[in-house]
């Protein structure tokens, strides 16, 4: 691991500062980030560390549910009013890492975590993302566990937070700040990047930019939600195929539905052809298998994932089985 600097900031306008100046990353958890420093993927000059900053509240109001960038996953998950009233939030983080890893990682570390491709976690390949313009080996090579929603000739790795999924599902927003600039919300849906031929950047931050808390807005169909996980083992593992649905119905009819899945893209995937496919329509099986259906409009399989549309379709009916019952 290459040597370097620890930063302690006393507050949030010196922690932007600190991170700011070149070869800077920020820290948090640090659950993914070491490994990546270790591995020689992530080589910082200097670490600004977050833990000492209060951004760890976990505040539920009327109007939706607030949570600090560095609360603990598992202290969100166990959280009365989100197992109550955001269910689906819960779920996506009880079935992300493990017990260990949940203690450490935080809410804003989960959502900045890096692909789990293969070819991008070993320096000894090729990777844009890692080396723009270097090339892709996933594309021919081993791609199972990739993506095939929102992938371009430059990139297929697959985007691995369950809770960003549950948060797109729930049109969550993320707010930002940075040095010298007025802070800033951006919705979940529009804060990842499609790679096309730049992979190597994911997401809108700015240089020194950091994610201050994650907004939920309270809804009818948060409460009403389900996060179903598809993956080679029980734990400890990553999607091959996830899906997050949030659905309110009222004698009979949906009035409205959200729907994202986790595993098949390059970042975390809205469904929007099923939403439109179940408003209005009368509450049946046939309605809810219907909607599953129209699930992974676009897809571009690789070589060796052709059998994630299959799954995704399978996954998303069931969920909303579960969340419409």
């Amino acid at each position: 691991m290459q040597a370097f600097d620890l930063l302690r900031p006393a507050g949030i306008d010196a922690a932007v500062a600190a991170a700011a100046i070149p070869g800077s990353k920020f820290i948090a958890g640090g659950s993914d980030l070491m490994q990546l420093m270790k591995d020689g993927v992530e080589t910082p000059e200097h670490l600004v560390d977050l833990e000492p900053l209060p951004l760890a509240a976990i505040t539920p109001g009327r109007t939706g549910l607030r949570l600090g960038a560095m609360a603990r996953m598992s202290d969100v998950a166990a959280h009365h009013v989100v197992r109550e009233r955001y269910p689906l939030i819960s779920e996506a983080l009880l079935l992300s890492a493990s017990p260990q890893v949940r203690n450490m990682g935080t809410i804003g570390g989960n959502l900045l975590q890096r692909t789990r491709c293969g070819y991008f976690r070993d320096t000894g390949f090729a990777c844009n993302k890692r080396v723009p313009g270097s090339g892709c080996p996933a594309i021919r090579g081993e791609n199972r566990m990739l993506a095939m929603l929102g992938v371009s000739p430059h990139c297929i790795a697959s985007h691995p937070s369950d809770l960003a999924v549950a948060l797109v599902a729930l049109d969550a927003t993320v707010e930002l700040r940075r040095v010298h600039g007025l802070p800033r919300s951006v919705r979940l849906r529009q804060f990842y990047r499609l790679p096309g031929d730049t992979p190597h950047i994911e997401n809108v931050l700015a240089p020194g930019e950091m994610i201050e808390a994650v907004l939920v807005p309270a809804a009818p169909t948060a409460r009403r939600s389900h996060y179903l996980k598809v993956r080679d083992r029980s734990s400890f593992e990553f999607a091959l195929v996830s899906a997050a649905v949030a659905i309110d119905h009222d004698n009979g009819t949906i009035n409205e539905a959200r729907v994202a899945a986790g595993g098949v893209g390059t970042m975390p995937w809205h469904l929007a052809e099923v939403e439109v496919a179940l408003r209005g329509r009368k509450l049946t099986d046939q309605t809810l298998r219907d909607a599953a259906a129209q699930a992974g409009q676009g897809a571009h399989p690789a070589s060796q994932n052709g059998f994630k549309l299959t799954l995704l379709r399978r996954t998303v009916l069931r969920a909303l089985q579960i969340a419409s019952a």
